[in-house]
């Protein structure tokens, strides 16, 4: 799914502070520094979209965010059911945060399912928002309760708001002629009507989404907006006023800002690597889960020259890819780890031409399909050996969701610089969850240097110019050849060649010189150094790569502040690795490294630098939280 992205302009007053709309007061309301709510309900219920409308007006408010969307596993569960149960967990603050959070305060439960399913996340004392029109005998029973929890003890310690949400909506668009089985579709916006009463969000952002939305549909446009101001005025009336807060707006630089998701992102990087670089954007790519949203929206993109094909499988997906790159243009196929294991014939043909080319591969639980819909990161072992023969290629990483834009610049850049095939990798808790991210302008971003052969390089016997493709220049790179350009015939292809002329060779010390090539090309790749937070000199290191660099960020924030010594090194460069990070490692005496996986980065650690690095594995198919990870760093220390 696309998510619509509204753009914020923070303007700033002389005294440099955000200028905002006030829409509450001292007497109705009382401050908190931030929030952690979490929508759940049946996958018909809307909850993705309550979030992440919530999140729009959040974003326009000024706060900073973090969010978790987290699908079903299952495309139709049965309606009702734990595993049909969709959530969205949406953090702000007025203060710069790094997750979704640990455990939500607030959880808005549509159904008994999604009661069951969440209530264990809550905190102890939370408020729980109910919609008790859907606790009959039915619901119960698919939720699989021999009782009912709103009549017995269960939700004792919490704080709940019992609402008729589904009764209530029909009533506020019965004089709409809209029929009562189209209203109850619509109870979703008066959960966001209530809780945007309650967090004190604008009103305006939402209404005019719907207007836009769902344009030409009249009957909906009423409904929605109908059972909006109706869980707005429930807020009002209903005596909750002690519920009612304010989040302030967090400081951030002046900008334009965008509410961003890691795939959106990575797609206008992509983009913006194509204009750096001057050359035109191709995406190969079949549709597969948690990666199809670059597909989408890349294919909006026609007007900045880019072309996007949606291939019959994989392998013609990356196939069209590396025939565009051999044409000239930035190739680039996205996907899933399943994906990868079927393109990998054609990217060991991409090493062997030495052809620019990105693989974008958004990481999802495994082994075969797995869990589709569900966060890991376990393809890095796959990245760095999962082709025929020794195949080495630079690898990528993202940490935040605004960081897919930075590291697709990065991966084009490799890609065109050095001849090389790259592999980028995200994951499904990046591509789905948004933050706030400044807009940056595009003459800041550095430009990428590209220079295609234009003629002969080479003279044979006769003195006649000729083209040898693999001629190489300090990088080790060769030159790129446009077919078609006169006087630039040549041959390449997967068959061992001769450096240099390029043609094919069964010499076996050729074989060995090319083969010790294309590892040397890798790791002339320029890596910045790694840098340490924390603790420049720390008891303990955390040594981490994409998306655990939130929750190990705050896990590390806080055993600092409690006085222990503790660092953090992450990782965006995984081959090759930065040249510092032996130093980095041998000043501490523990080496920890926390990984949605069962420790692919340990065991390249402890066989690269010979560092006794302990795993701290996560697979359940949701992110580390902060909290668990300080848990681990203060054992770890026996404080």
């Amino acid at each position: 799914m696309v998510r619509h992205v509204h753009v914020v302009d923070r303007q700033r007053s002389r005294s440099g502070e955000d200028t905002v709309t006030e829409t509450t007061t001292a007497e109705t309301s009382h401050e908190v520094e931030r929030v952690i709510i979490r929508f759940a309900g049946d996958s018909g219920d809307g909850m993705q979209l309550t979030g992440d409308r919530f999140t729009n007006a959040s974003a326009l408010a000024g706060n900073d965010l973090s969010t978790l969307p987290d699908f079903p596993a299952e495309i139709r569960a049965p309606a009702g059911t734990l595993a049909g149960v969709s959530a969205f967990q949406v953090q702000i603050s007025d203060h710069d945060i790094t997750t979704p959070g640990d455990a939500p305060e607030v959880l808005v439960a549509m159904n008994p399912a999604a009661l069951k399913s969440e209530l264990h996340r809550l905190v102890a004392g939370g408020t729980l928002i109910i919609n008790t029109d859907t606790f009959d005998e039915r619901n119960l029973d698919k939720a699989g309760y021999d009782h009912d929890p709103l009549a017995s003890d269960d939700l004792d310690g919490y704080q709940v708001i019992r609402v008729p949400m589904t009764n209530l909506t029909k009533e506020a668009c019965k004089d709409l002629g809209v029929k009562p089985r189209d209203a109850d579709r619509s109870k979703n916006f008066f959960a966001l009507g209530l809780v945007s009463w309650m967090y004190s969000r604008p009103v305006e952002p939402t209404l005019e989404w719907i207007d836009t939305k769902f344009a030409g549909k009249d009957l909906v446009i009423g409904a929605n907006r109908a059972a909006f101001n109706a869980g707005h005025a429930f807020g009002e009336t209903a005596e909750l006023g002690d519920q009612r807060v304010v989040v302030r707006p967090a400081p951030l630089q002046p900008g334009t800002y965008t509410n961003i998701t890691g795939n959106i992102a990575l797609a206008w990087g992509l983009v913006a690597a194509s204009r750096l670089s001057g050359c035109p954007l191709f995406l190969g790519a079949y549709p597969i889960t948690p990666a199809s949203d670059i597909l989408h929206e890349l294919s909006r993109h026609k007007r900045f020259g880019v072309i996007t094909f949606q291939a019959e499988d994989e392998i013609a997906a990356i196939g069209s890819a590396l025939g565009a790159a051999y044409g000239g243009r930035l190739g680039v196929t996205a996907t899933s780890g399943p994906g990868v294991a079927l393109k990998s014939e054609t990217l060991g043909l991409a090493v062997s031409l030495e052809i620019p080319m990105i693989l974008v591969d958004i990481q999802r639980g495994g082994p075969s399909t797995g869990l589709p819909t569900k966060t890991e990161a376990s393809d890095l072992m796959l990245a760095m050996h999962g082709r025929h023969g020794e195949a080495p290629l630079p690898i990528v990483s993202a940490n935040t969701p605004a960081d897919c834009f930075y590291m697709a610049i990065e991966a084009a850049r490799i890609a065109l610089t050095h001849r090389t095939p790259v592999i980028l990798l995200s994951d499904g808790y990046l591509a789905n969850s948004s933050e706030p991210w400044r807009i940056p302008d595009l003459a800041s971003l550095a430009p990428i240097s590209v220079e295609f052969a234009t003629g002969p390089n080479q003279t044979n016997e006769d003195g006649d110019g000729v083209f040898w493709p693999y001629l190489r220049d300090d990088l080790l790179a060769r030159q790129w050849a446009v077919p078609g350009t006169p006087g630039l015939m040549h041959r390449i292809g997967g068959i061992e060649k001769e450096d240099g002329t390029g043609n094919i060779s069964y010499d076996p010390e050729n074989h060995r010189h090319m083969v010790d090539l294309r590892k040397a090309r890798v790791q002339r790749v320029e890596v910045p150094d790694a840098e340490v937070t924390g603790v420049e000199d720390p008891d303990l290191l955390m040594v981490g790569w994409g998306s655990t660099w939130g929750a190990i960020t705050g896990a590390v924030g806080r055993a600092c502040r409690a006085g222990h010594r503790v660092g953090h090194v992450h990782l965006r460069h995984l081959n090759p690795l930065p040249a510092n990070l032996d130093d980095l490692l041998g000043r501490s005496e523990k080496v920890l490294v926390p990984e949605m996986n069962l420790g692919q980065l340990s065991q390249i650690l402890r066989a690269e630098y010979l560092v006794d690095a302990r795993t701290v594995s996560k697979v359940t198919g949701q992110p580390f939280t902060a909290a668990e990870l300080d848990g681990i760093i203060r054992e770890a220390l026996d404080v």
